[in-house]
């Protein structure tokens, strides 16, 4: 007989599972495999200094059955001397009111309650009891679903619970009351009965009379979990009597192997990501183009999860639909990812952001200096120091003596050094309606200022904020971001002294510091 106690010792200490003294509440149903997976800790307590409490949710759907499985828990646990937290809640409520199928509102209320009594009770592990033949049954639910290598490998031994498994805010019934002052604890979740098989989590409860509660709900067939577990399984191992054991190796194997594809994959989104946090992800389109197909489906799966966290997955097409655009969609391409997402496609980025949030790529003030539309001339003159902060950027503009001094800028995309014919004078504006302007290199031919920043890929949210410093009304010099970072442009008539009494200036923006 498999000695189970000893199976979960080594997997705690394999696998760093409890660290020893911590504190750890069980969720237990009363079935086979919550209660031994309770009694055992109980039994190792003293061996690994744990403090171990149990917490029972009644489902609200099996009526007076599922309340006597919870008073069932509440008594057994209290004879092995521990504290104990029983919850009810209405899971069919809760399933209308978050639009989710039966089966998933229970699992999210379940783990909201574990949450919040893992809070209660000061505990920083929370323990199921999800077995081997689970994790196999888990392994082919994601297979037939047509899950990548993060539902083949399964579930995890080891995760943090986080807001993936909750329903905020789900009114659960608490006995004995909630305290609200309750530490915001986010504890971690451990399966230590995953490399258990259920057989023998059956013979443990009877060896040692643990008279699990039985649960009629596990016998229907409707339900997807418990037709796999009923019919496939069985079927399966008419072809292969160790089917079972097969695809819980599968599992762990792949669980390792995702470990792997998961250093690759943040490597790779460290490399391209230009920007990340909740507002949206930006990606760099170069440096996307250069990666391999597996590093970018990882990128994809990874960008979406950190924006929507709740999500439990990204199916395979949606991942290519938004492959397919990435790699050949133009300027103002978009897909839609779950969750509300839209991968839109910009001139030298890729983001992925909330729908109708603008592009977090394009956001005027974060890459590159801007002002607000329409700002009206900021006069000046060419001897005089200029200084002027607009948001988190400042210009200095200051005289030279001569161009050499500015050699040291030359390289600056942000910089500039500019001629100014005798009695000229000097602003700071962005553009004006019609304006044109005379690239430097096209002899004094000139186009329209709107021309030269849409042939320099410029976001069109940019390109009424870009600062453009003027002499003698002329636009001379401006800085925009483009697919390429951020450049700059002068002007034909400012590049070089043309004559007599021309003075040299230089002009830089910069990050404003904190005192200013």
């Amino acid at each position: 007989m498999v000695d189970v106690v000893e199976q979960v010792a080594a997997a705690i200490a394999r696998e760093k599972l409890l660290e020893p003294g911590a504190s750890v509440v069980v969720g237990v149903s009363g079935g086979a495999d919550s209660l031994t997976l309770l009694h055992v800790l109980v039994r190792l307590r003293e061996r690994l200094g744990l403090t171990v409490a149990a917490a029972t949710l009644d489902h609200g759907l099996r009526g007076e059955a599922g309340a006597s499985d919870a008073a069932f828990v509440r008594a057994t646990a209290e004879a092995w001397g521990l504290r104990v937290i029983v919850g009810r809640a209405d899971v069919r409520a809760l399933a209308r009111a978050q639009r989710l199928n039966i089966e998933e509102a229970a699992r999210q209320a379940r783990y909201t309650f574990l949450l919040r009594a893992a809070r209660q009770l000061g505990a920083e592990t929370v323990a199921v009891g999800h077995n081997r033949d689970d994790q196999v049954e888990t392994v082919l639910m994601h297979l037939l679903r047509g899950s990548g290598l993060s539902g083949l490998r399964g579930m995890l031994l080891r995760l943090r619970l986080n807001t993936y498994h909750l329903l905020p805010d789900a009114p659960i019934a608490f006995d004995p009351p909630e305290d609200p002052a309750a530490p915001p604890l986010w504890p971690w979740l451990v399966r230590p009965l995953l490399d258990v098989s259920r057989a023998a989590i059956d013979a443990y409860a009877a060896e040692h009379a643990l008279n699990p509660r039985y649960d009629a709900t596990n016998e229907d067939t409707t339900l997807f979990r418990n037709r796999l577990r009923h019919e496939l399984i069985p079927l399966l191992e008419t072809i292969n009597p160790n089917i079972r054991t097969v695809l819980a190796r599968t599992a762990a194997v792949l669980r390792a192997d995702a470990e792997l594809v998961h250093a690759v994959g943040q490597a790779a989104l460290e490399r391209v990501a230009r920007a990340m946090g909740p507002q949206g992800v930006v990606l760099d389109r170069a440096g996307w183009s250069a990666l391999s197909l597996a590093e970018k489906r990882y990128i994809l799966r990874a960008a979406t999860w950190s924006l929507r966290p709740e999500l439990r997955d990204v199916t395979f097409e949606q991942v290519e639909a938004a492959l397919r655009i990435a790699d050949e969609g133009t300027t103002g391409s978009a897909a839609t990812l779950p969750g509300g997402l839209l991968l839109r496609v910009g001139y030298g980025t890729l983001t992925i952001a909330p729908e109708g949030v603008p592009d977090v790529s394009e956001r005027p003030g974060e890459d590159a200096p801007a002002l607000e539309p329409g700002t009206a001339d900021v006069p000046f003159l060419p001897g005089e120091h200029f200084r002027r902060v607009a948001g988190g950027w400042r210009i200095d503009v200051w005289p030279l003596a001569d161009p050499g001094e500015g050699a040291a800028l030359m390289d600056d995309p942000l910089a500039a050094v500019l001629a100014v014919p005798p009695g000229a004078w000097l602003s700071l504006r962005t553009r004006r309606r019609g304006e044109r302007f005379r690239p430097h290199g096209m002899g004094g031919r000139s186009q329209k200022l709107s021309d030269t920043l849409i042939n320099m890929k410029v976001p069109a949210a940019w390109r009424d904020r870009v600062p453009v410093l003027a002499i003698d009304g002329e636009a001379a010099w401006f800085v925009a971001p483009t697919a390429e970072g951020v450049r700059g442009r002068v002007a034909e008539p400012f590049a070089s002294a043309a004559g007599e009494g021309y003075r040299w200036i230089a002009a830089r923006w910069r990050r404003a510091g904190p005192d200013l």
